[in-house]
């Protein structure tokens, strides 16, 4: 899956009732595709393209690695611990992210 196509269908991939409980703020900064803020709230999933809101973390990773995550082909900790994703901020708020991806 292409990475502007992720961020442009996430809303309407994720179950609502997976991600209850979840107030966080996220920006996904990925090279040669863009940037994306990602606000999860009471159920509810606003993606904007753009880097101007603050977040709670931010991600930053090549759109190789990107692609491949969401693909299911990359393990997102393993990418972490191999320094091929990039996480500045909350890092339990990462955490929280594997219910987006699943």
């Amino acid at each position: 899956m292409e990475v502007r196509a992720f961020f442009e269908g996430l809303a309407s991939r994720v179950d609502p009732g997976t991600i209850g409980g979840i107030d966080q703020t996220y920006r996904f900064e990925i090279e040669e595709a863009g940037t994306w803020h990602v606000a999860v709230r009471e159920g509810k999933i606003i993606v904007t393209e753009g880097d101007g809101e603050p977040a709670d973390a931010t991600i930053h990773a090549n759109g190789e690695v990107f692609e491949r995550i969401i693909s299911g082909e990359q393990n997102p900790a393993m990418a972490y611990m191999s320094g091929k994703v990039k996480v500045d901020g909350d890092l339990g708020a990462v955490m929280k992210l594997q219910k987006l991806f699943s």
